[in-house]
């Protein structure tokens, strides 16, 4: 659609009639710019000027006309077009130069927001506060809506044994979607619907039950440091190929310096050796990309961090370096641990970024495995 006049009308007046109405884009100062007035014709209502918003806009606008060092008199029209709102219209206040505006049209209302990711999100965040929008909400009969998640196999596998289980239908949409190796299951259950639901459910739990590894949304690097925090645990990572991608990825979420101690990026050899401990006999016999360097890393890193796990990555990630023996795509992982050892071979498609990506999220799901077993063990 674009910003074609015409096909941004026919979208409002399709729209309007539903509960609530969300638009984002079109709320700038230039002529191109056009949802406001748009809504405002659909609507049957009056432009009006804001005042108070021209004020705020101006505001905005007159530093960034100082940072620029352009006269405030150049912006004056484009302030006055964005303080221009439909009559009836409830200013949700400025990401930008922008305002949100919430606007009742009979039985819908209708939120505007601006384009930019970040300036949508913080007003959308301010639309949900507003009474119209929290009236939708409740009187809105909501599906329930439930995630299953899956590590280490094909996403055709997922959809047979969803198909097989009776599918989509009698209520329940599903929603199959993988991103590096792992698959993410959405069912959004209909009133009505919840045994159908439970089949799905049950089927794939009983079929998939070593691949299954969640039924919330929580990240793996989450699971992780949940699984080592209940156990007294503490994590380091030893990586080559993926640079510290599952450091990275650990610490991202607050609070894992309560179980996660640390990282070791040893990509030359000679790191290797005098930081992981890695012997010369074994990246001489066995090269650098192999299990037994990988083993010897994880269990080096576990002694020079003074961590209880060590996981390591070894590979190759490309585009060049891969040998007929040792091919572009090649990853060894290793976790060590007090009680166990674990070692798991990939071969994995992609580009660089791609075989970095994957390499680092199938260590972590390595090491969301062993610390899991730890558990019951344990228990």
């Amino acid at each position: 659609m674009g910003d074609r006049p015409e096909g941004l009308e026919a979208a409002f007046r399709e729209s309007l009639g539903a509960g609530l109405v969300v638009t984002s884009g079109g709320l700038g100062p230039t002529h191109d710019d056009r949802t406001v007035e748009t809504l405002a014709r659909v609507a049957g209502r009056e432009l009006v000027l804001d005042s108070a918003l021209e004020r705020e806009i101006g505001g905005v606008v007159r530093g960034l006309s100082e940072r620029f060092r352009r006269p405030y008199e150049e912006f004056e029209s484009g302030v006055r077009k964005q303080a221009t709102i439909p009559e009836g219209a409830e200013s949700l206040g400025l990401a930008g130069t922008a305002p949100g505006l919430v606007l009742e049209v009979d039985a819908s209302v209708v939120v505007v927001l601006p384009g930019p990711p970040g300036e949508l999100q913080r007003l959308w965040a301010r639309a949900l506060e507003t009474v119209p929008v929290q009236r939708v909400l409740e009187a809105a009969s909501r599906p329930d809506h439930r995630i299953l998640r899956f590590f280490g196999l094909p996403e055709s596998a997922v959809a047979r044994v969803v198909e097989r289980a009776g599918g989509e239908g009698e209520g329940v949409d599903i929603t199959i979607c993988a991103h590096d190796l792992e698959v993410q299951v959405d069912l959004v259950v209909r009133p009505g619907a919840e045994s159908h639901a439970d089949a799905l459910q049950r089927a794939l739990a009983e079929e998939l039950p070593r691949a299954m590894f969640a039924d919330d949304e929580r990240p793996v690097e989450e699971l992780v440091l949940d699984l080592a925090r209940e156990q007294g645990l503490s994590i380091a990572a030893a990586e080559s190929c993926t640079g510290g991608l599952v450091a990275a990825r650990l610490t991202s979420v607050p609070g894992s310096s309560e179980s996660f101690a640390g990282g070791i990026v040893a990509y030359d050899n000679r790191l290797k050796r005098d930081l992981l401990g890695v012997p010369d006999v074994i990246l001489s016999r066995h090269g650098a990309v192999s299990a037994e360097t990988a083993a010897a890393m994880a269990q080096g890193v576990r002694g020079a961090v003074g961590a209880d796990v060590g996981v390591s990555v070894t590979g190759v990630a490309g585009p060049g370096g891969g040998t007929p023996e040792k091919p572009v795509g090649l990853v060894h992982l290793h976790a060590s641990t007090p009680g166990a050892e674990e070692a798991m071979e990939l071969h994995l498609p992609g580009d660089r970024a791609a075989v970095r990506r994957r390499a680092a999220a199938s260590a972590l799901h390595l090491l969301r495995r062993v610390l899991a077993q730890s558990r019951h063990t344990r228990a």
